[in-house]
């Protein structure tokens, strides 16, 4: 079945935001973080090892030991996941980037970008 003349300029609207949208993400500066294989590394060993003293704690009726376990389990997810900032790349200032003034035309998910990005600044 054919899309109707208004459904295809409704689709091809979406496309074009969602190109837009998408342009922004990709771009969009990270302030100098990304993940560190090296935290990815020591997490995934914190995990291996918590989840040993774990099985370790629930086979021995050693709660304490379980519970330390646990404890090391979530530690090593939190380090693998959580990204380092890296002080070689300059992190971009605030002030360098143009901020963007709302057009009489934009759309409404350009408006709410826009208070998106006011909201994050704050």
């Amino acid at each position: 079945m054919p899309l109707s003349e208004q459904e295809q300029r409704l689709l091809d609207e979406m496309e074009r935001h969602l190109m837009h949208n998408d342009a922004d993400v990709v771009t969009a500066p990270r302030d100098g973080r990304s993940l560190s294989y090296r935290n990815i590394v020591y997490g995934t060993i914190l995990v291996l090892l918590g989840l040993g003293g774990l099985l370790v704690g629930v086979s021995v009726p050693l709660i304490v030991v379980g519970v330390i376990g646990f404890i090391v389990m979530l530690a090593g997810v939190v380090l693998a996941v959580t990204p380092s900032r890296n002080p070689l790349k300059a992190v971009p200032s605030d002030s360098a980037r143009p901020a963007r003034a709302p057009s009489p035309r934009s759309s409404f998910m350009d408006r709410m970008n826009d208070r998106w990005d006011r909201r994050q600044e704050r």
